[in-house]
């Protein structure tokens, strides 16, 4: 199945939802303390890697962390090679000064907002499929 690519599908399609649970960030020079099992994702920097997990694992672990966020999907299979997309969306949320990472999976973009940012976010990505 391939993902879509028109900007105007993707937007119609976008079906957002917020995933339970509270995320960090945390970077590590290796996984000698970190069950991959644990990790959501992963990505290798020069200075580290960096790591997301839930806060209870990252504290369990006694990981540093200065961001919590909470993590929202967008349901539509978007292609990685679709154009505008994220532009579009961040946009949206930076016209109500909420901050968003982006990580985009095979099938799903996956955006991690500050926590106590969530449910206003969600209501602006809701607001960007009814369009």
């Amino acid at each position: 199945m391939r993902g879509e690519k028109n900007l105007n599908n993707l937007l119609k399609g976008l079906q957002p939802v917020l995933n339970t649970g509270e995320y960090v960030f945390v970077t590590v020079s290796d996984f000698e303390k970190i069950g991959r099992k644990d990790t959501l994702f992963e990505f290798k920097e020069a200075e580290g890697i960096t790591v997301v997990l839930e806060k209870n694992k990252a504290q369990a672990l006694k990981l540093p962390y200065q961001f919590e966020s909470a993590w929202i999907t967008l349901k539509i299979h978007s292609s990685l090679e679709a154009v505008g997309l994220t532009a579009v969306f961040s946009t949206a949320l930076t016209t109500h000064q909420i901050s968003c990472n982006v990580v985009a999976g095979y099938y799903h973009d996956h955006i991690f907002v500050a926590t106590k940012e969530a449910q206003k976010a969600l209501e602006i990505l809701t607001n960007l499929a009814q369009k």
